[in-house]
């Protein structure tokens, strides 16, 4: 029996993994408190006008494969809650200088159809992880433990742990060749670094099982509807409670906290131990993203009709030219034509824009902490697939790194991923530990990003680091 706290447990941060670890021990029937230190909860899954009135822009994420297909996620009753997910009619487009498109649509035959001599060899690689995937998921988006089907573990895991510029030798057409650049581009590092190739296969796979979609409304309506499920379990919230402190904190029997390591430290440091306040000093933290926001008076005119209908769409061109942009960020510099991610939420939802405009919304990668104003070359990579473009510009909202920061205090220099992904920090972050969500201080523990599985709005962070403190109060 558990003597009397405030709380059983209080959680820092209001992301989505804050956010799915209060419901999971809120479920279990621990008493949790979740504070926020902004006005309004969600980390990285928020919405505003940010440019004109009636254009509503995703601050942050945009586009949720990872959300639709979470293991937790898929077993609360968030539609009953108010969310609702929209799917564009292709998840999505990576046009090439040609004219042409590779897409990633529907099902893996749908996809391989369209990319010509490599049909064979993308179902040959991407079907198995289609199949396997609800199988593998929860073991793939967990801490480093034995899985509970090592075979089938075994055959994602060969091709998943090699290099992007390894694993694109698969395939022989430049089409098949862009679309896995742009996929494993994701990772935020060079694609010739191991393990690259896994973001590329979760995601191509996810988009063949749950697709690539958008939340009606915004992505904040995903926070909403956990938020009003949280408070329907009888859990507790309060916002504008910004935490610098363990003093500040109510009483409880653990404390879990929905930061990355350099808050951690801040908070918490001098109740750790030597070596594991040493293991997150040391913590790695990646490139960061310059984020622009626009107002289209009409839709982008894509040269290729398939990026007008994609929910998303990657500009980059080649493997080659995408490879050789993230290398360069890597080493410090801002590319010319750098990889640019962009969502185009109101071709699919109307709710997003006035009648006949559009909120469009897009981001390249640039070194860690950099202020370079990426405006100019970012809209020049759009203009080279959809010339006139900035004819149909109304307005712009632009955050660079720094700023992302600023805004959400988990984005260390602008890394949206909460710390790089490379093999070193894939299973280990934060700290190489029988489990990474548990800190070397009784009852503190961890459950961002910067934890396993890392970056993405999936909530597999907070879900297992949950597990582990409702098995640690032997509930």
């Amino acid at each position: 029996m558990l003597e009397k706290r405030d709380y059983d447990v209080v959680v820092v941060g209001s992301g989505p993994n804050g956010l799915a670890a209060a419901i999971f021990m809120q479920q279990k029937g621990l008493s949790v408190l979740l504070l926020e230190g902004k006005p309004t909860i969600g980390g990285g899954l928020r919405t505003a006008e940010l440019t004109l009135p009636g254009f509503k822009h995703d601050i942050c994420s945009a586009v949720h494969p990872l959300a639709a297909a979470s293991p937790f996620f898929g077993t609360l009753p968030l539609s009953l809650h108010g969310l609702e997910y929209i799917y564009p009619e292709i998840d999505c487009a990576h046009p090439l200088d040609d004219g042409t498109a590779a897409i990633l649509k529907g099902t893996t035959e749908e996809t391989a159809a369209g990319l010509g001599a490599d049909e064979e060899a993308y179902l040959k690689l991407i079907k198995p992880v289609v199949t396997d995937w609800p199988l593998i998921a929860p073991d793939v988006l967990g801490p480093l433990h034995f899985p509970k089907h090592p075979l089938l573990m075994a055959r994602f895991g060969l091709p998943a742990l090699t290099s992007a510029s390894h694993l694109v030798n698969r395939f022989k057409t430049t089409q098949a060749r862009a679309l896995f650049a742009g996929m494993a581009a994701h990772s935020i590092q060079p694609l010739s670094n191991l393990a690259t190739s896994a973001v590329a296969l979760v995601l191509m796979a996810n988009g063949h099982l749950k697709g690539w979609p958008i939340p009606k409304g915004g992505s904040n309506q995903i926070a909403n509807a956990l938020e009003s499920y949280f408070v329907s379990l009888g859990g507790k919230i309060e916002t504008n409670t910004y935490i610098t402190s363990l003093q500040q904190l109510p009483s409880a029997h653990a404390f879990l906290f929905d930061v990355t390591p350099k808050q951690l430290l801040q908070i918490a440091g001098h109740k750790f131990s030597s070596i594991y306040k040493w293991q997150l000093e040391r913590y790695r933290y990646g490139p960061g993203v310059f984020k622009i926001d626009w107002a289209l008076d009409g839709p982008i005119p894509f040269k290729a009709e398939e990026c007008r209908k994609g929910g998303t769409v990657h500009l980059g061109n080649t493997f080659e030219e995408i490879a050789d942009g993230e290398q360069q960020i890597w080493n410090g510099k801002h590319p010319e034509k750098p990889f640019v991610l962009m969502a185009q939420p109101s071709i699919s939802d109307p709710t997003r824009a006035p009648h006949g405009k559009h909120s469009v919304w897009a981001y390249c990668h640039v070194p860690n902490g950099s202020t370079e104003d990426m405006t100019g070359i970012i809209e020049n990579q759009v203009e080279r697939y959809a010339p006139g473009f900035k004819d149909v510009i109304l307005a712009r909202h632009t955050m660079n790194s720094a700023q992302m920061q600023e805004y959400n205090p988990n984005y260390i220099g602008g890394d949206i991923n909460g710390g790089v992904i490379d093999l070193g920090q894939l299973f280990t972050r934060p700290a190489l530990r029988w489990s990474p969500y548990k800190t070397s201080a009784k009852g503190i523990y961890m459950c961002s990003s910067s934890t396993p599985p890392g970056g993405g709005v999936h909530g597999m962070c907070g879900y297992n680091a949950a597990k582990k403190i409702v098995a640690d109060l032997d509930l």
